[in-house]
């Protein structure tokens, strides 16, 4: 890690962070990290305080807020130095994420009770081919049999 009186290089990093020096631009493009203006010949120098932002754009990345969020928190702070306002939206932002996360779970359990159902049935029958048939009459896990499913040949209604 070379930091000059100056700040760190863009390599540099780029290294420290597992990044490209073209996604350190990108995010500088965005606003999401200041360069000092370059003196003639020299490369671009980042000022120490670039490190703390891209730990917090890899932690909040982490949470999956986009860049376009993530700019928002460094877009307010800059105008709420006391940090306040961004912990406000940060609570609000990760309070959606926790519900967009809780409907997924409730998918996925959906999911997963469909299938145990139909294990369930197939390990009770005494072929593949059983189920749907003769011994599905009285069958109580759904199995779209009234559908057009190509794996058993069955007609539309």
């Amino acid at each position: 890690m070379k930091k000059t009186g100056e700040g760190y290089k863009i390599g540099d990093l780029a290294s420290m962070f597992g990044l490209t020096a073209r996604t350190i631009r990108y995010y500088e493009e965005l606003g999401l990290l200041k360069s000092n203006d370059r003196v003639e010949g020299l490369h671009r120098r980042y000022p120490a305080k670039n490190l703390v932002y891209l730990k917090r754009i890899r932690q909040l990345k982490a949470y999956d807020l986009s860049l376009g969020e993530i700019k928002e928190f460094f877009d307010l702070a800059e105008d709420d130095p006391s940090g306040s306002l961004c912990r406000k939206l940060l609570i609000r932002k990760f309070e959606d994420k926790i519900q967009e996360e809780r409907k997924a779970m409730a998918e996925a359990q959906k999911r997963v009770d469909l299938l145990n159902g139909q294990v369930s049935l197939l390990a009770s029958r005494k072929s593949f081919f059983s189920c749907p048939g003769e011994e599905c009459p009285d069958c109580d896990v759904p199995c779209d049999y009234d559908l057009v499913d190509p794996l058993w040949g069955k007609e539309e209604p």
